[in-house]
């Protein structure tokens, strides 16, 4: 009977051992999948999540919740205090995808491995438009970064100045961290203006009696002229041939820059007639700055612009985009009246 009995014990206390072995797993495999399943949530505005600069452990809490980036928000603090991340939150733009875990996310978070941003710069024609670029895609303070393009003192050490400020946009995409301040969003482009500009620009440039701001300014008149690369030094060489004799370059682009409206098809008497110092119909010489952020195609153009007796162009009337070249004013007029005749027929204002 002994025996039955200390038999039936070591059965019951193998049971509860077992019962006891499960329950401990289920723990372990419950904590496991708390640490490595997803825990990703809704995504309610994308899923990139931003850590402004100053940023502290609760306040980036709140949005990983808030945001829908977390699910179980206690699950994730317990891992995150014990991974030391209150200590370590690092600001910056951080791609959080479905089905992550909060391992995964803490890893990316506490590593500070961003998603950098690209920003591609096409045309520009105003400081406005390229403030609201950066304001679109950076941290950067925007009233920082007009005030730096105000600031002679801060543009000199470029070689630009308020006006001549968006010569440094060369044409490309850039690649920036999102937390990138304005100083050095600025410094960014300059660096890669600086690199443009090498010896042999620099030499063309020389060659024509021009700084590299003067070219960017011209190359920004021929920009607004004409997207057809293969007439762009022609065209550059009408208003270097223009500038050479002292003549106003009377530019159309010009006027509608100094006007403020660049969807004027039309160029007429009243926007001819504003009074402005980049409306090169009414002053002499190049405007204060560029009217555009030119093409590299165009700044070439300008440096390897051709030498021609052309100090007129005239958009042809077939309204094939390129243009008529002419030595003289009575030329130039008759090519005028055609291509005014063929906007009158379609009823262009």
């Amino acid at each position: 009977m002994a025996t039955k009995r200390k038999k039936k014990k070591q059965s019951k206390g193998k049971q509860f051992a077992v019962i006891i072995s499960l329950v401990l797993l289920l723990i372990l495999a419950y904590s496991l999948f708390k640490i490595f399943g997803s825990n990703t949530d809704g995504f309610r505005k994308g899923n990139f999540l931003f850590i402004p600069t100053g940023s502290n452990y609760e306040q980036t809490l709140k949005n990983l919740q808030n945001e829908g980036f977390i699910k179980d928000i206690n699950s994730f603090d317990f891992l995150a205090r014990r991974a030391n991340y209150p200590q370590r939150v690092k600001p910056g733009k951080y791609q959080i995808l479905p089905g992550m875990s909060n391992y995964q996310i803490l890893r990316i978070l506490r590593s500070g491995k961003q998603t950098p941003v690209k920003i591609t710069i096409n045309k520009i024609r105003t400081q406005t438009d390229f403030i609201n670029l950066i304001a679109a895609n950076l941290e950067a303070d925007t009233l920082v970064f007009r005030h730096m393009l105000h600031d002679n003192v801060y543009l000199s050490q470029f070689g630009l100045d308020s006006n001549t400020a968006l010569c440094v946009l060369i044409p490309d995409t850039y690649e920036f961290w999102w937390n990138t301040n304005a100083d050095n969003a600025f410094r960014r482009f300059a660096h890669y203006y600086k690199n443009f500009w090498n010896d042999t620009r620099i030499k063309q440039a020389q060659a024509k009696n021009l700084t590299p701001v003067q070219v960017s300014i011209i190359a920004s008149i021929v920009d607004e002229e004409t997207n057809y690369n293969p007439e762009k030094p022609t065209i550059a060489s009408v208003y270097l041939n223009r500038l050479h004799k002292g003549m106003k370059l009377q530019a159309d682009p010009t006027a509608r820059f100094a006007m403020g409206d660049f969807s004027i098809r039309r160029i007429t008497g009243k926007v001819l007639s504003v009074h402005s110092p980049y409306n090169t119909y009414q002053v002499s010489g190049l405007p204060p700055g560029p009217i555009c952020t030119p093409a590299k195609s165009s700044l070439d153009a300008v440096l390897q612009a051709p030498k021609t007796t052309y100090l007129y162009f005239c958009a042809k009337a077939d309204f094939s985009g390129t243009h008529s070249f002419s030595s003289s004013f009575a030329e130039h007029q008759k090519n005028a009246r055609l291509f005014q005749a063929a906007l009158n027929k379609r009823g262009i204002k």
